[in-house]
């Protein structure tokens, strides 16, 4: 049976163990190593203030994190604490979209609805906030999933993660 519920800074290091691993084996189809060992080191990663904020949830199964991921009423779109141009900015729900953030599955967990389950509790939180709109920036792997619940993307962006290395998103967004 899955449990939902909000992250505390308590779980900051299974989540940190949780995304390496999810990062790492899930986007084996679509990015090389060394584009995801860049993008642990500040794009993926945990944000605290997601946490503080009480917008940020985790899936457990039999006790153990499985899953997380979150919404935000702040400007920044993605990245974890070690990204430095990160903007705390509250947002203005009339005129701006909410920001769908930091989404990753234990790869033993994968493809059993935990990522619908995160994406259901998240639009639902930012409506009742007065938004309605979301828009994320979606790995590749992660496009299937948006795509499935009724986000449209764009063209690929390219975001640099370490010298010389570049890792693909596709911004994406959705009426709520």
């Amino acid at each position: 049976m899955l449990n939902l519920r909000a992250a505390t800074l308590e779980d900051r290091e299974a989540l940190r163990v949780l995304i390496d691993a999810s990062a790492r084996e899930l986007s084996k189809g679509d990015y090389r190593a060394e584009q995801v060992e860049g993008a642990l080191q500040g794009a993926f990663g945990v944000d605290s203030q997601l946490i503080q904020d009480g917008t940020y949830f985790v899936v457990e199964a039999g006790g153990a994190i499985v899953g997380c991921g979150g919404w935000s009423y702040r400007r920044t779109l993605f990245g974890g604490d070690q990204r430095a141009e990160r903007d705390a900015g509250v947002l203005d729900p009339r005129t701006e979209p909410a920001k769908i953030r930091a989404f990753f599955v234990d790869p033993a967990h994968a493809r059993k609805g935990i990522g619908t389950l995160l994406l259901q509790k998240c639009e639902s939180d930012a409506r009742l906030r007065g938004f309605s709109r979301v828009e994320l920036m979606s790995t590749l792997p992660g496009v299937r999933l948006y795509s499935a619940r009724g986000y449209s993307g764009v063209e690929q962006v390219q975001y640099e993660v370490a010298p010389g290395v570049a890792i693909e998103f596709v911004p994406m967004s959705k009426s709520i």
